[in-house]
């Protein structure tokens, strides 16, 4: 039997039966839709993280108390005091700026409306560290950090809950921690997720911080260090400098390992990378067991179809019909289902794709689901796969029929 005349009598007896196809097919259909649909989430998680990471800028380096790999216990924390030697340009000549930073948790309150979000205690440095650009007003100055000055910059969607609106609210009064702060810098838009949102975030003076909002006994500790190199060319020198100076500050000799850890913008897209890659695979997988589900429902309707046709096979077998003639004919039937259902959950998947792309919009997360050619055709393929595999068995018995005993079948 040629595969041209299997493939119209599959046509012919799928279209006998539409109903029970189209029933048929809507496992693979939303199995290859979710594939689609997560995949292409997952790459626009990943480019918006990784876009986000980047805007930073590519001469950032982290630094954060502790040392997990060296599992070292009891560090000591990060201070001023290590941030004014690293700023030392005789000692770090590749190290250009060096910004502190306290951070917590607080509420900021407008009138009647209030909102838990983050807060960063800041040098009048930071904005220039980490290229943070301001929609309107400014960052506060060095002598609003001298003189511990009640300013504040926040993000825009923070503003916007607050007073209903993005813009012209310089000079408005907010509330932190019950004390009265004046706005004098809104942030523009970066977006992100509300876990990690940028634009909710409150920044003020690190000094103020230490007085108004955190009280710590150590008014010299921070959080974590923010390290500006010269260039992205000058990055391993300044890692070099700042662990240099980072151990004579810390004191520690030449047998005790680091009790800090420095990170730059390439490890931190490199963690992100392979936590948004894990994440997609994983929820890939989840989606793809529809697919088997819908394998299944294919070997289910072929098993039927093998028994509802027995007198046809054994007739078909009497006239000189191989089993493999058999066994193509059945063979093309559940592969036309499953490479069917594939093309309709291709558009259901962009369609899934588009939806959450528009509810990312309105919501203000830059999220744009990318479907890649790559995706397509392993959601296509492995739902070939998945129908030829559950409609070799039904071949394989209407194959195996005795002629006689099939024409007996009633």
């Amino acid at each position: 039997m040629k595969f041209l005349q299997a493939l119209k009598e599959a046509i012919a007896s799928l279209s006998a039966n539409k109903t029970r196809s189209l029933l048929t097919v809507l496992g693979i259909v939303i199995g290859v839709g979710a594939v689609i649909g997560v995949l292409s989430i997952g790459q626009g998680a990943e480019a918006s993280i990784i876009g986000q990471i980047e805007s930073i800028g590519t001469n950032v380096i982290y630094v954060y108390r502790g040392n997990s790999a060296k599992n070292v216990t009891n560090p000591r924390r990060l201070t001023l005091t290590d941030a004014d030697a690293l700023s030392n340009r005789v000692r770090a000549p590749h190290i250009l700026n060096v910004a502190s930073v306290l951070f917590g948790q607080t509420s900021v309150r407008f009138g009647d409306e209030s909102t838990q979000t983050s807060i960063m205690g800041v040098a009048e440095n930071y904005a220039e560290v980490t290229d943070l650009d301001l929609s309107e007003g400014s960052f506060f100055t060095e002598s609003n950090v001298t003189s511990r000055s009640s300013v504040v910059v926040i993000g825009p969607e923070l503003a916007e809950r607050l007073t209903g609106r993005r813009t012209g609210i310089i000079g408005t009064t907010v509330h932190i921690n019950n004390y009265p702060f004046r706005v004098v810098g809104i942030t523009t838009a970066k977006g992100g997720s509300q876990f990690s949102n940028p634009d909710l975030d409150v920044y003020i003076p690190i000094t103020t911080m230490q007085m108004r909002v955190q009280r710590q006994s150590d008014t010299n500790a921070v959080d974590f260090l923010l390290i500006q190199a010269q260039d992205s060319q000058s990055i391993d020198l300044a890692i070099q400098e700042a662990k240099s100076i980072l151990r004579t500050t810390h004191r520690l000799t030449s047998r005790q390992p680091d009790d800090f850890t420095l990170t730059n913008q390439e490890d931190i897209l490199s963690i992100a990378n392979s936590i948004t890659k894990v994440l997609t695979i994983f929820l890939a997988g989840i989606a793809a067991i529809s697919l088997l589900v819908g394998g299944i429902g294919i070997m289910n309707i072929m098993l039927v179809s093998v028994t509802e046709r027995t007198r046809e096979i054994g007739l078909r077998k009497a006239l000189g019909a191989r089993k493999f003639d058999i066994q193509l004919q059945f063979l093309t039937e559940s592969a036309m289902l499953s490479v069917f259902g594939g093309l309709i959950g291709i558009g259901l998947g962009w369609l899934l794709g588009k939806i959450v792309g528009l509810i990312a919009a309105n919501s203000g997360t830059p999220l744009i689901p990318e479907i890649s050619l790559k995706s397509v055709l392993l959601a296509t393929l492995f739902s070939l796969a998945v129908g030829l595999f559950f409609g070799w068995y039904p071949a394989l018995r209407a194959a195996n029929l005795e002629p006689v005993v099939a024409l007996r079948y009633e």
